[in-house]
């Protein structure tokens, strides 16, 4: 297993008005003319202040997995959906050719979260919404399988698997098999410091791992996501926000 850190997303939104979010496009520290990596488009971290709405806005070809950290927040979107996500229950967006939504942070603290775009194998996909309650916000010492094209809680139309996992400090955590053989992972640190590879990875640091094998060391309490897509499989690069930035 070899790993590469990337470089750090930039910085949007207005802290002092309770919205803020980094934009992570894996693909841009890669080289290339792909924003994004396979199957991954984009990865937002966000913080956003309790009784903060982000009003309806629209989404096409993306598949979007909203997962809570902290904070709670209430989802309403055009397939007639009302419904609160926590971190204990997450969603998938598959909002093929037409969808709009709106996110309403409840009274709960901030929410503290990823979106995270994926791309659907092929345009303009019927639009579904996805909801499961996993029971627990984390995984102790094991990888958990959120997101998966079949045999995860949440469907993806596209080679993208998804799962998380808390390491504590001291400890050591195998990384999965490879999903496929021509699978590439991306690491990414939500909270902690770690060890793979070579690398010493903080809170927000992001790693490119090709290969099998290898494991993530704790050096604190570690709140881990770990991604993996198969670069050369079907895969629609012009989504609203998962599609490539680089092509437009």
């Amino acid at each position: 297993m070899d790993a590469t850190k990337l470089k750090r997303g930039d910085r949007k939104g207005d802290p002092a008005r309770g919205f803020a979010v980094e934009v992570i496009y894996p693909g841009l520290s890669l080289g290339g003319g792909d924003s994004g990596l396979g199957a991954i488009g984009r990865i937002d971290r966000a913080t956003v202040a309790p009784g903060h709405v982000i009003g309806m806005h629209p989404h096409r070809d993306d598949e979007i997995l909203t997962y809570v950290r902290a904070g709670r927040m209430l989802h309403r979107d055009t397939v007639g959906n009302t419904e609160e996500i926590t971190a204990t229950r997450l969603m998938m967006m598959n909002a093929g050719h037409t969808f709009q939504h709106e996110e309403r942070m409840l009274d709960h603290g901030p929410v503290e979260a990823l979106q995270i775009f994926l791309r659907p194998r092929a345009a303009d996909l019927e639009p579904k919404v996805q909801f499961h309650e996993f029971g627990e916000a984390v995984s102790h010492g094991a990888w958990r399988l959120l997101a998966a094209p079949e045999g995860a809680p949440l469907e993806v139309r596209a080679q993208a698997w998804v799962a998380d996992a808390q390491v504590p400090v001291g400890s050591a955590l195998p990384l999965p098999p490879l999903p496929a053989s021509d699978a590439v992972r991306l690491l990414y640190v939500f909270g902690g410091e770690v060890e793979v590879g070579n690398l010493t990875l903080r809170a927000g640091d992001t790693a490119f791992m090709t290969g099998d094998g290898g494991s993530v060391q704790a050096r604190s309490d570690a709140d881990l996501v770990l991604f993996a897509t198969v670069p050369g499989a079907p895969v629609f690069r012009g989504g609203m926000f998962s599609g490539n930035v680089l092509a437009r």
